[in-house]
């Protein structure tokens, strides 16, 4: 194998495939790529078992081939290479090493076999619909902070996706929850997505994917079955395991009857939550939300540091129902309303039930989340 390619069409592809590689991993074939040269065209792959990017890109090749290189080595290898070189990379075959060279630069890498490097592509994906890339960058965006960081229950650490009606309207919908705070967001269905299972995609799958969508405004091509994902965002195609498990019955836990409404805009809101919250370094220490008629009081107390409170009056918010005194960790609400555009609306129950949140103007995306003591 043998070819030559810019350094900033290498080093944006190698930046794509390496960053699913594990730093520490018991497999040493994991913490390679694969470089793969077929008719003027490179193909790069690199997996963790779970997931796997593969891009390919144009490239001067006057020998087809393929080989395997450490990931991270090569990727910060051509990172360093001076903008404008010409990348040229040359192996013999076999377990002869992979020589680098870039002007006066030169190295060589020991590879792995290709035989050892496994498979993720394969198989089939039944179904298959696209989504703008604005669309999915927001199913995630306001999905993601809600995922659970705790293992034990893994069927939690995922975006849960799948095809519903809203009020009789056929709907995409992502929902996440960690069980203190529940994220569900819904676009219109698209073609194709109707007869989709409902899957969770893992959070690293989700991670890795949104770096992806950085880059495009393109459609993103999806396909999936019951037990894999696959997008394919430009040149690259991201292809995951799904999590094999149950997602739980999350409408039970949304409130139908709160009947107490706060609306309040969001700058002035999270503003205020900000500076309460800024007398403790706790990240859990709870803001108390004390609500009478078109005032709320933001307060927070620290035993180590002293308290804070702050007024917001009926110039810049709206309630009209029984006093209410209710806490919530500061970093939850913060999470919540950083997701929210226009106004802030909350519809509560009493001080230690599950609160509903929403954007006054879009009932697209909804959140509950649950209070703590104060």
């Amino acid at each position: 194998m043998r070819f030559t390619v810019d350094r900033a069409t290498m080093l944006k592809a190698l930046a794509h495939v390496q960053s699913v590689v594990e730093k520490r991993n018991t497999i040493p074939i994991l913490a390679n790529l694969m470089l793969a040269v077929r008719d003027g065209r490179l193909t790069l792959t690199a997996t963790d078992m779970e997931i796997a990017v593969v891009e390919e890109v144009a490239a001067t090749t006057s020998r087809d081939g393929a080989t395997t290189a450490p990931a991270v080595t090569l990727y910060e290898i051509v990172r360093r290479l001076p903008e404008g070189a010409e990348v040229e990379l040359d192996h013999a075959g076999g377990d002869a090493p992979l020589k680098l060279r870039a002007g006066r630069y030169v190295t060589s890498l020991m590879v792995l076999p290709t035989e050892d490097f496994p498979a993720m592509t394969a198989g089939s994906l039944p179904h298959h619909f696209a989504l703008p890339a604005n669309v999915l960058r927001t199913l995630i965006d306001r999905t993601r902070f809600a995922i659970s960081m705790e293992e034990t229950r893994y069927y939690l650490n995922g975006i849960y996706l799948h095809a519903t009606e809203s009020e009789g309207v056929p709907v995409l919908r992502a929902v996440a929850t960690d069980g203190h705070r529940l994220a569900r967001v819904e676009e219109p269905l698209p073609e194709g997505a109707s007869g989709m299972p409902g899957v969770i995609v893992p959070r690293k799958t989700v991670l890795e994917l949104r770096k992806l969508l950085e880059e495009t405004n393109e459609a993103v091509e999806i396909g999936l079955s019951d037990t894999r994902i696959q997008f394919r965002v430009g040149p690259v195609t991201l292809t995951s395991k799904l999590i094999d498990g149950t997602f739980p019955e999350y409408e039970r836990v949304i409130p139908r009857d709160n009947d107490k409404v706060l609306k309040i805009a969001k700058r002035d809101f999270s503003d205020a939550v900000a500076r309460v919250a800024a007398i403790s370094s706790e990240r859990s220490r709870p803001v108390k939300l004390s609500l009478s008629r078109d005032l709320l009081v933001l307060s927070a107390i620290s035993p180590e540091q002293g308290s804070a409170s702050e007024e917001l009056d009926s110039e810049r918010m709206k309630y009209d129902a029984s006093p209410l005194e209710i806490g919530f960790q500061a970093r939850y609400l913060n999470d919540i309303t950083e997701q929210i555009d226009g106004d802030v609306e909350f519809r509560f129950a009493d001080g230690t039930a599950p609160t509903v949140v929403q954007d006054a103007a879009d009932a697209s995306t909804l959140y509950v989340l649950m209070p703590i003591r104060v």
